[in-house]
């Protein structure tokens, strides 16, 4: 999360982040907000629906999907600055 929270003010225009929690309980992870990611620039919320849907079965686990929700990029673990920009790159490309 320190990672694409550095990077979310560089592509707010074109790629809208959200952090997605699970496996905890709401109470949990909202006392992580504001600590890992600055919710002015990443969304947050809480489903273990989604982590259903895209078949996450631990953190950390980065996503990108297209605005119609065709899946660009998954990785597990940390990413660096450079891979993450590379990615995010991509993903806005493809829109």
């Amino acid at each position: 999360m320190p990672v694409i929270d550095a990077v979310a003010s560089d592509y707010q225009d074109a790629v809208t982040f959200l952090a997605v929690a699970g496996r905890s309980t709401p109470e949990a992870s909202a006392a992580r907000v504001g600590v890992w990611f600055s919710p002015d620039r990443v969304l947050w919320g809480y489903s273990d629906e989604i982590w259903d849907l895209y078949a996450v079965p631990y953190q950390p686990v980065s996503v990108l999907i297209t605005s119609d929700g065709y899946e660009v990029n998954r990785w597990f673990g940390e990413a660096s600055e450079e891979d993450l920009r590379a990615a995010l790159d991509e993903l806005a490309a493809y829109g």
